[in-house]
């Protein structure tokens, strides 16, 4: 849930064990019992909820807002990287494959499984892609990866497999990962909006430039930032978007007077996208990435116990890292039950499945939830229509490349700080004076934001809680499937040197 003050009497509902929604930004409270106004509002409990139309176009605006930047992010991380055969990925295809994948599948997302949850290109897997895979296989080998990873998780998750080890976590490590992600959203923030840059020596961070904050974006960062914080406090309707976009024009502003380049070539310039008014505002997108992907060419280059490791690596990855975000979401938006449970969970976790499997499809590596989705949700939105509303945009943003280039990744920094304020509250749910509860959920917090991985965060949870509690006479307190998932995420860790000695 988030930081909002609880409604004065508001008790538990018993018949559900839902925990009464938190009021909104506005200040309004939960209408549960409301008739729904009409067909939209009662396919998307907009009301039921304690939402309205305008809250839930806002938070996808909102949303979208703070993805954006994957549809430009995305072709530099996979069209930089030549594969194995020495062919690379055009970068315009990359794009116009990146947005229309992410607004296909949110969309979907949003009609089924009705959560405010969007879906785009995983960071975590696009990275692996580039940095691990196509030094063994090809492009469309690696992306035939991609679809049999999805198609695995699409498998675990229509069978209630999935479902099965969400339910055996305990309810300490479920408030954990949700803190945790709060925690490491706020940490990407910072890094992007160089609030904290890695040292060559000394520390692994230090503040700005030196220990100093010298850089005009990272100041527009810190704006964005106390605005953002000001006109969330004061439950200012649309605070967050407001923020955006009164520091993106800040930003566009500084940007005419000082002519700022990229940090990679000055390094007190932005970050990624560079804040200027587009001289041209549609493009035409190129779909002949579409279909590229080769399903089992992998296992014939490198052999079925090569290949068959770089898809346990991908499942794991994929399969943990979107349920612990979509734990962390549900709370937020004050949609999980007592248990951690939330609406429509096996059909969240089949369509996002179905991301992974499109992404491979697409060659715009597996599309997975995101949890950047918690800005909307601080925003207002609560329901899958917002979800329809990041979508609809990032189709659009399939011709209309250069206006997603204009938010400066500083500005949705800012954002991305705030939000991950608001998910810390889920820290009072944790019993810290039991250390067999305390030392798990703080590995598991801790973990995320220093290792960059939600699924690292979520497998050493998963391991310390199942020896601790075995070791300290609490064994039976460990659920089966704890052991199971424990023993995975063990092996996922040494993956590295068993890679190694079957490529040799």
């Amino acid at each position: 849930m988030t930081s909002y003050p609880s409604t004065q009497g508001a008790s538990e509902d018993e018949s559900t064990g839902r925990v009464p929604l938190p009021p909104l930004p506005t200040g309004a409270t939960t209408t549960v019992d409301a008739e729904p106004k009409n067909a939209l509002d009662r396919f998307f409990e907009i009301t039921q909820r304690g939402s309205t139309v305008p809250r839930e176009i806002r938070g996808g605006i909102v949303t979208f807002v703070t993805m954006a930047y994957i549809v430009i992010l995305n072709p530099l991380i996979l069209g930089g990287t030549e594969d194995v055969a020495g062919q690379a990925l055009q970068q315009a295809q990359i794009g116009a494959a990146t947005g229309l994948t992410a607004g296909v599948m949110t969309i979907l997302f949003g009609l089924i499984a009705r959560l405010p949850f969007a879906l785009a290109a995983g960071l975590g897997i696009n990275s692996f892609l580039a940095v691990s895979v196509v030094g063994q296989v090809t492009w469309p080998e690696a992306m035939g990866l991609v679809v049999i990873n999805g198609l695995l998780i699409v498998l675990f998750g229509a069978t209630g497999i999935r479902t099965a080890i969400f339910n055996a976590v305990p309810q300490p490590l479920k408030a954990a990962i949700t803190v945790g992600i709060g925690l490491f959203i706020a940490f990407i923030g910072f890094v992007d909006s160089g609030f904290v840059n890695r040292t060559p020596g000394g520390p692994p961070v230090q503040l700005g430039d030196g220990g100093s904050i010298t850089s005009v974006p990272t100041l527009i960062f810190l704006f964005g930032l106390v605005l953002i914080g000001v006109l969330v406090a004061r439950k200012v309707p649309g605070g967050i978007l407001i923020g955006i976009v009164v520091a993106t024009i800040v930003a566009i502003i500084a940007q005419a007077f000082l002519k700022l380049g990229p940090s990679f070539e000055d390094p007190n310039g932005w970050h990624m996208t560079i804040p200027e008014l587009p001289t041209s505002l549609v493009t035409i997108p190129d779909f002949g990435l579409i279909g590229q992907f080769d399903l089992l060419g992998s296992f014939g280059r490198i052999g079925m116990l090569a290949a068959t490791m770089l898809v346990f690596t991908l499942v794991f990855s994929n399969f943990f890292d979107a349920m612990g975000t979509m734990t962390g979401l549900a709370k937020n938006a004050g949609l999980a039950y007592k248990d951690g449970t939330f609406p429509r969970l096996r059909s969240a976790f089949v369509v996002e499945g179905l991301g992974a499997v499109a992404g491979g499809a697409t060659s715009t590596s597996s599309n997975t939830v995101f949890v950047d989705s918690a800005s909307g949700i601080g925003e207002g939105a609560r329901t899958g229509l917002s979800s329809v509303v990041v979508g609809v945009l990032f189709l659009l943003s399939m011709f209309l490349t250069p206006l997603t280039g204009v938010v400066p990744i500083e500005v949705g920094s800012s954002a991305l700080v705030v939000v991950g304020a608001m998910m810390m509250s889920q820290i009072k749910e944790i019993k810290f004076t039991n250390f067999a509860v305390a030392l798990p959920a703080f590995l598991t917090i801790v973990t995320m934001p220093l290792t960059y991985s939600i699924a690292n965060g979520i497998g050493v949870g998963f391991i310390s809680w199942a020896l601790i509690n075995a070791f300290s006479g609490r064994a039976r307190k460990v659920h089966w499937l704890m052991w199971v998932v424990a023993a995975g995420f063990m092996l996922y860790f040494v993956r590295g040197p068993i890679e190694t000695m079957l490529v040799g």
